[in-house]
Order: C-alpha cells, then sequence, then structure tokens
C-alpha cells in the first residue's frame, strides 16, 4: 500500500487497521497524552469533532458581565431529544479562549463548540459516549439543563485548571440536570494533568469523572471510564454524581453485595471498553515510549484510518508548563486534517482572517435565504473550511495516488512552522519583558495569520494540480 510511505506517522500500515474501524459517524476522537509521555515534558490534548455542518476558527475575548446577567443552555423542540431552553447565572468576568464554532448537530441551538484552549493554559474536547439504551429511552421529553456544548463553552470561559473544569460542570449538571443527545464525554487537560468527564442520557443527572495522570495516555472514540472504588467521592482522582451507584442499584443494573467492581463503562455505557480504532490508537502512541512530540500528535490526528470526511476540523492544544500565558498555543486544520495543515494559534492573538471566519457553505439554514447585505464582504472571501473541502474531495477519489503528496506537503509545511516556533516565541517574550505587550499581541496575530493565508494558499495549488491530474488520469466521476 502506499499509504504505507507517508512520513509523519507512527507506526502504520492502514491495511492492517482500516477493516477494525466501526463506521460511526458524528462520533468525535480525542486524545491525551501526560507531561511524562511526552520528550519536552508538556502535556498534549488533540482530536477533532465530527458534525456535518459549517464550521470557522473563532477567538472568543475576556468579557466583563454585569450582575445578575444570565445565560441561555439546553435543548429545543428542534433536539434529536426534544428540551426546553432555561436561564442559568453568568459569572463576572469569562476568559479569552480559541475554538471551533459549528452550526448544527441533533438540533441543539447554534453555534456549537467541543471546546478548545482558553487564557489559562485549559484545554477541552467533547467526544461521543453512548449511553445504555434503558437511560436512552428514560430521557424526559422535554428535557433541561445545559448540553454538551454548553458544558464546554463554560469549561472554556471559567476554569483555570482542567480539574476546575470538571468541579464547574458537575455542580452545574448537579444543580440544573443535563440535555442529551445520547450521551457524551468530556476531555479536559493542563500543563499537569487531564480528566474525563461522561455526562450520561436519562435525565438523572448522572455523571461520573477520572483524573488521567502525568504517565497515561488515554484516547477517546468514544469516551470510557472503567471500574471506579465504591467511594469513588472520597477517592482522589475521581468525581461524580451522588447517585451514580445507588441508581445503578435501584434498575437492578449492579449488585453492590456480588464483590464486583463498578464498571461504569458496563453498567452505563455500551459495554464495550476501547473500541477497537481507540485500542488501534492507544497502543500505537505507547510504542514511542516517553518521546512523544507535537509531530506526533499531528500524525495521530490525521491518521487516514479515523479521519474522515465528517472530521470537521483538527486540533492540537500543546499544554506547556512554565510558558508564559500569552504564549498558549492550540493547532488547528480547518476542516479533515487529513487534507487540511495544522496552523498555530497563539491565546494573545487578537482576531483570526475573514477567509476562517463563518460563511453560508453548509451552514444550516442558508440555503432558505438570501445572502444579508452585512455578510457580503466576508462572503466575498474564500472560505478555509471549503477550500480544504475540495482538497480532500479530490484526494479521497484516488487516494493512493494523491493522498502521499498531500500529506508530505502538508507535514513539511508543518515541520517549517515548528522549526520557527522558538524564534517567533522569543521574539513576542522580547517585546512582552520590554513592556510592549500591545506589540507583541499585534506580532503574533499578524504571524498567525500570516501562516493560516500561507497555508490556504498551499490547499489551494494542491487542489488545482490534482484537479487537473485527475481530469487527465481519470476524468470526473458523476453522481447518477
Amino acid at each position: 500500500m502506499l499509504r504505507s510511505r507517508i512520513p509523519g506517522y507512527l507506526v502504520t500500515p492502514a491495511v492492517l487497521i482500516a477493516s477494525l474501524v466501526p463506521l460511526e459517524v458524528s462520533a468525535s476522537y480525542g486524545i491525551f497524552v501526560g507531561k511524562n509521555r511526552t520528550a519536552d515534558g508538556s502535556s498534549f490534548l488533540a482530536g477533532y469533532g465530527d458534525e456535518p455542518s459549517s464550521h470557522w476558527l473563532e477567538i472568543i475575548p475576556r468579557r466583563e458581565h454585569a450582575d445578575g446577567s444570565v445565560i441561555s443552555v439546553g435543548a429545543t423542540e428542534h433536539a434529536r431529544y426534544p428540551g426546553t431552553l432555561i436561564k442559568i447565572p453568568q459569572v463576572r468576568t469569562t476568559s479569552k479562549y480559541i475554538t471551533m464554532n459549528y452550526s448544527a448537530f441533533a438540533g441543539f441551538p447554534a453555534p456549537l463548540t467541543n471546546g478548545g484552549l482558553n487564557e489559562h493554559g485549559m484545554a477541552a474536547r467533547d467526544i461521543w459516549s453512548p449511553s445504555r439504551d434503558e437511560l436512552r429511552q428514560m430521557t424526559p421529553s422535554p428535557q433541561s439543563g445545559p448540553h454538551y456544548s454548553d458544558l464546554a463553552k463554560i469549561a472554556m470561559e471559567r476554569a483555570r485548571t482542567s480539574r476546575e473544569a470538571v468541579e464547574i460542570i458537575g455542580a452545574l449538571m448537579d444543580q440544573y440536570g443535563f440535555s442529551t443527545y445520547g450521551g457524551n464525554s468530556h476531555l479536559f487537560a493542563d500543563a499537569n494533568e487531564g480528566w474525563i468527564v461522561i455526562n450520561f442520557a436519562g435525565g438523572q443527572r448522572l455523571w461520573v469523572a477520572e483524573r488521567l495522570g502525568p504517565d497515561d495516555i488515554r484516547v477517546s472514540r468514544p469516551g470510557y471510564i472503567g471500574a471506579i472504588p465504591l467511594d469513588y467521592q472520597k477517592t482522589p482522582g475521581f468525581m461524580g454524581s451522588a447517585n451514580l451507584i445507588s441508581f445503578a442499584v435501584k434498575q437492578g443494573w449492579y449488585d453492590p453485595d456480588s464483590g464486583e467492581p463498578f464498571n461504569v463503562n458496563r453498567i452505563y455505557g455500551d459495554g464495550k471498553m476501547r473500541h477497537e480504532a481507540v485500542s488501534m490508537m492507544e497502543e500505537r502512541l505507547e510504542k514511542a515510549g516517553n518521546s512523544l512530540a507535537l509531530k506526533d500528535l499531528i500524525a495521530a490526528v490525521r491518521t487516514p484510518e479515523l479521519t474522515r470526511d465528517s472530521a470537521g476540523y483538527g486540533q492540537v492544544a500543546h499544554l506547556r508548563g512554565g510558558q508564559r500565558r500569552e504564549l498558549g498555543i492550540l493547532w488547528v486544520a480547518a476542516t479533515s486534517s487529513l487534507t487540511a495543515p495544522f496552523c498555530p494559534w497563539y491565546i494573545d492573538a487578537q482576531r483570526v482572517p475573514a477567509e476562517y471566519g463563518k460563511h453560508r457553505y453548509l451552514t444550516e439554514g442558508e440555503a432558505a435565504r438570501f445572502v444579508d447585505p452585512q455578510w457580503r464582504g466576508t462572503e466575498s472571501t474564500r472560505y478555509a473550511f471549503r477550500v480544504y473541502k475540495r482538497l480532500f474531495y479530490l484526494t479521497k477519489e484516488h487516494e493512493d495516488t494523491f493522498l502521499p503528496e498531500v500529506t508530505e506537503a502538508l507535514t513539511a509545511f508543518e515541520s517549517s512552522l515548528i522549526d520557527r516556533q522558538q524564534t517567533v516565541e522569543r521574539t513576542a517574550t522580547v517585546l512582552y519583558e520590554a513592556g510592549e505587550a500591545e506589540l507583541a499581541r499585534e506580532y503574533l496575530t499578524r504571524y498567525c495569520n500570516s501562516e493560516a493565508m500561507d497555508g490556504l494558499r498551499l490547499g489551494e495549488a494542491l487542489a488545482d494540480s490534482i484537479e487537473l491530474r485527475t481530469k487527465v488520469l481519470f476524468g470526473i466521476r458523476r453522481a447518477k
């Protein structure tokens, strides 16, 4: 297979794994790597979201809110599991964060997010985690409480550490409940540790969390947690709702006198623990020992065994202890990272190019209306999401012919960015230490924007070249 020669992969050939990968769509994918498993002593949180809608990069600024401010959370009657919106209090100050927003999933109100990176160096990812059938069937109609994206956004706005993110969203679920699409999980991480949280369907306010330490590698597709201690609320490294075990006992799903461990996935989830795709990637990352680097996480998110058209974007948060807070960095691919480069976005950057902002393409509801005049300027620009989608479709039509060269080009582009990273950060640091914070922010903004636009030009050049050769060598396949 040509694919086995693609540079940047940890071990591969795809032919050994492709038949094992489940065919779920809207599944999402997340990876946590603890700091003792990496070459530079940093932690990583990586992955993507699977959503069939438009996606756009956004920098959400730090904001001050008036006393008594509230936010709307929850589902409407249009959701997969119908719900009702409620108001909950907003905090006085919300933090700055970088995220990929998108316009549609499971009928929840847009815009939606799966997390990102905030100004405190706390990163988040949301990944599906299916609850058992009986729980899904118990879901009230209408349901109420914040949904997965509400919780991710609130964690981005309020948490300074991954542990604090769990405490914040756990308290919200305890108080207000949870609006489900069938079961969800979160991965939160900072430079020192990570946490996985599972929110269960059923309207019972059931949730559980497990700490991921510096020696851990955890892949979620879906998210899973195995055996937990019965006194989990008093055991370091675990959190959860007060009724987590008592509800299972009441339903006859667990007998505390049996002597068996309380296996969360078996009792409340799909019972599969590590799916085949998860086992494959966890074992692949484990083989790297304690020398994982940024390029390896990028390759793990780009891997063709898991990354398909459904992947709306790619992200790698490089969580470095002892680094200036302004230099927190999130590497973002604007759509499926199989054919989109990861570009660096520093937390102190102030804006993104119009090309990476929200456009009409694949945005829910846009086909039924004309362009609002205020959006004409944005719509006059190329849309990064669409550019890389075009490259994806061209590449996938004749994958063995074109994917190796696309991967080689993207990997080379990213390697050049990684090689220049130290110089960029030293330059910004000199400006900060000289009291020129505004100049430093503008420098980082211009750098991030220029590299993103270079990446866009690379994507267009690859697509143009592959389109011409496709027409000559194969012709354009037409739908019948």
